[in-house]
């Protein structure tokens, strides 16, 4: 069953985090296996896969990434081996950013170290400006626009990988160096 329609909520990158949170607690106390102790197994067993799916879903809607990420799958943009091209110019930003970060393992500069940190949250910031506003409209558009949007989304989410990958990387830095 989709998240959305489990929690009685539209589809949406933003919802509202407080029903998400009151919904799941609502459920939680509803399909709580120790109600259920001295009912027949066939319906333990239900209320225990009721219990596991609010689980999933409120750990999935509570959080902005896998929340995203959810909403793409659900539409069939992210497949194993799916078609996930990004723009050139970008990419070649992300190689550019991963040849300073090999620099950097073979010969740590502090000043380095600064000016790619802040090139990624550069890029970060700029793709997150980007995108916030077709986040903020998808829940009201029509279906035939929200396709386009979620081409919007996928992009911004697949340039996300790459940044989380350069900065993971940057934090290794950062906790190993302390120079």
């Amino acid at each position: 069953m989709n998240y959305f329609q489990f929690y009685d909520l539209p589809e949406s990158f933003l919802p509202d985090e407080k029903a998400i949170q009151t919904k799941y607690y609502a459920l939680s106390r509803e399909y709580h296996p120790d109600f259920y102790t001295l009912e027949p197994q066939e319906k333990q067993q239900e209320t225990l896969e009721k219990s596991t799916l609010n689980t999933n879903a409120y750990k999935t809607l509570s959080n902005f990434d896998r929340r995203m990420q959810y909403i793409l799958e659900q539409h069939g943009l992210l497949e194993e081996g799916g078609q996930n091209d990004l723009p050139q110019d970008f990419l070649m930003e992300v190689m550019e950013l991963n040849e300073q970060l090999m620099e950097l393992e073979m010969d740590y500069d502090s000043v380095q170290f600064k000016i790619v940190s802040d090139q990624t949250a550069e890029i970060e910031g700029f793709l997150k400006a980007s995108i916030w506003p077709v986040l903020e409209s998808y829940e009201k558009l029509p279906p035939d626009t929200q396709e386009e949007a979620l081409k919007q989304v996928k992009n911004y989410y697949l340039k996300q990988r790459y940044l989380l990958r350069i900065k993971e990387s940057l934090n290794k830095f950062a906790s190993s160096s302390d120079r």
